[in-house]
């Protein structure tokens, strides 16, 4: 897989070999618990996600004001995204090169990337102020648009492992 001028081959066959990507083939049980944890924020995002946009959507958690749930979420969304890319890079790491020719992974890392934009340059700045000032119709837009793009980066992030 090339990338037109940029070939990334190089970086990747690094990765395996620097001391991440020797530790994550050497020691299983250090592998096993990057993985733990990468599994336990990546549902700690899901459920960050679920409860924004389905609050947002009007769906749960009526009673609470939206800023309220978006705010609380964002916070944990955001240590929950830490952990995910450093688990991320660490298990990459380790089989670097077998990623580097997977195309669920590039899929991923593009839905990943997109999300990431979407909710620090596109959800969260709309959010900020009061959701009573926002049409109801771009609330539940936003709302649609973090539900799939994330469900997207679950479905590939799942396909890595089945190819």
């Amino acid at each position: 897989m090339g990338w037109g001028a940029v070939d990334l081959l190089p970086f990747f066959e690094w990765m395996e070999t620097n001391l991440l990507g020797q530790i994550g083939k050497s020691y299983g049980g250090v592998y096993a618990v990057g993985q733990s944890l990468h599994l336990m924020s990546l549902a700690m995002i899901g459920g960050t996600v679920l409860v924004t946009d389905l609050r947002l959507l009007n769906v749960v958690l009526r009673d609470v004001p939206s800023e309220v749930v978006v705010d609380n979420a964002h916070k944990w969304f955001k240590l929950a995204l830490t952990i995910i890319l450093a688990t991320g890079i660490f298990m990459a790491s380790a089989v670097a090169i077998r990623m580097y020719h997977n195309p669920f992974f590039w899929a991923k890392m593009f839905s990943l990337f997109v999300g990431i934009v979407f909710v620090f340059a596109i959800k969260r700045p709309l959010l900020r102020g009061k959701h009573s000032d926002i049409s109801p119709l771009v609330l539940r837009t936003v709302a649609v648009a973090s539900l799939m793009l994330w469900f997207t980066v679950a479905a590939t992030g799942r396909w890595i492992g089945f190819s």
